[in-house]
C-alpha cells in the first residue's frame, strides 16, 4: 500500500492555451503529455478545435472569445501559473485576447506561433499575423517559430543555416526578448539558433531517420515552458528541452496510415 504523504506541495504549475487535436499527437494533447513527462502539473485554455489524424487536418472551429477569456480567468484567478505556452490561436480576435492576458502576467511565456499544420494545412487567418507580430509577441519571453512561420512574419526565407541569424534579428525586432529560430527543416545537421539581441546559442542533435514527427513543435515549446516554471534560465530550459524532443522523436511511432506522432513517454518506456 502506498503512503502519501500529509502535505504534499504542488508541482510547478504550466498554462497552455491552443487548440485541440483530435488525433492526441499535437496541440493541447501534446502539451499536457509533455508537461506530465516533465513532471509539472499541466492546464489548458482551449482555443479552438481540430477534426485532425495522421493524414491532415480535416477542419477547425475556433471558440468564442468569451469562452477562452473565461477559461484564462478561471485559471489566473485562483490557481496561478509558472509558466505559460501558446500554440494555436486561428484568428485576430482570440491572438489579441490571449495577449492582453498574458500582457498582465509575469510568468515567462513560450509562443508557437503556430501558421500551418505538419501536413501544410492553415491554422491561422491570414488577417491574424499582424496581431501575432503586434500583440503577441512583443508580451513573449521565447517565441519558437520554424521557417516557414519566420517567412510568415518577417518576410525573411531562410535556405541554409548562414540565414538563420538573419531571421532570428528580424524575429527579434518584433519584441520578444528570446527568439528561437528553428532549423530543422534545412539540409543537413538539424541546428537551433537561440538569440537575445545579444548573446547567440546553437543547438544540434542527431538527425533521426524517423518520419513519425507530429507534435514536434508544441513539444518543444511546452517542454522549454515546463523548465522554466522549474526555474530554469532560457538558454538552460531551451537546452534541456531540445533534449527531450530529440529523444521522443527517435522514439516516434506510426499511427494511421499517415505521420505519426513523437513519444512523449520515450522516457518511461523500457
Amino acid at each position: 500500500m502506498t503512503t502519501i504523504p500529509s502535505r504534499v506541495q504542488a508541482p510547478p504549475l504550466v498554462l497552455t492555451v491552443a487548440g485541440s487535436d483530435s488525433g492526441g499527437g499535437a496541440g493541447i494533447q501534446a502539451d499536457l503529455k509533455t508537461m506530465l513527462a516533465l513532471g509539472v502539473h499541466g492546464m489548458s485554455v482551449v482555443a479552438a478545435v481540430t477534426a485532425q489524424n495522421s493524414l491532415g487536418v480535416q477542419g477547425y472551429w475556433e471558440l468564442p472569445p468569451e469562452a477562452v477569456r473565461a477559461q484564462l480567468d478561471s485559471v489566473l484567478s485562483d490557481i496561478g501559473v509558472h509558466a505559460v505556452k501558446t500554440g494555436m490561436l486561428a484568428s485576430t480576435v482570440l491572438v489579441e485576447t490571449v495577449a492582453e492576458a498574458l500582457a498582465g502576467s509575469d510568468a515567462p511565456a513560450v509562443v508557437d506561433p503556430v501558421g500551418v499544420s505538419k501536413h501544410g494545412d492553415s491554422l491561422l487567418a491570414p488577417d491574424a499575423v499582424h496581431a501575432v507580430r503586434s500583440a503577441l509577441l512583443p508580451v513573449a519571453t521565447v517565441v519558437t517559430p520554424n521557417l516557414f512561420e519566420v517567412e510568415q512574419l518577417t518576410g525573411v526565407k531562410v535556405v541554409d543555416e548562414s540565414g538563420l541569424r538573419e531571421a532570428a534579428e528580424a524575429v527579434k525586432a518584433l519584441g520578444p526578448r528570446w527568439v528561437l529560430i528553428k532549423g530543422g527543416h534545412l539540409p543537413g545537421e538539424p541546428a537551433d539558433l537561440l538569440f537575445d539581441g545579444e548573446r547567440e546559442h546553437r543547438f544540434t542533435a542527431p538527425r533521426h531517420d524517423n518520419r513519425h514527427t507530429h507534435g514536434t513543435g508544441c513539444t518543444l515549446a511546452s517542454a522549454i515552458a515546463s523548465h522554466l516554471a522549474m526555474g530554469e534560465d532560457v538558454p538552460t530550459a531551451v537546452a534541456k528541452a531540445k533534449e527531450y524532443v530529440t529523444g521522443a522523436i527517435a522514439a516516434g511511432f506510426p499511427l494511421g496510415s499517415g505521420i505519426g506522432p513523437v513519444d512523449h513517454a520515450w522516457r518511461q518506456r523500457p
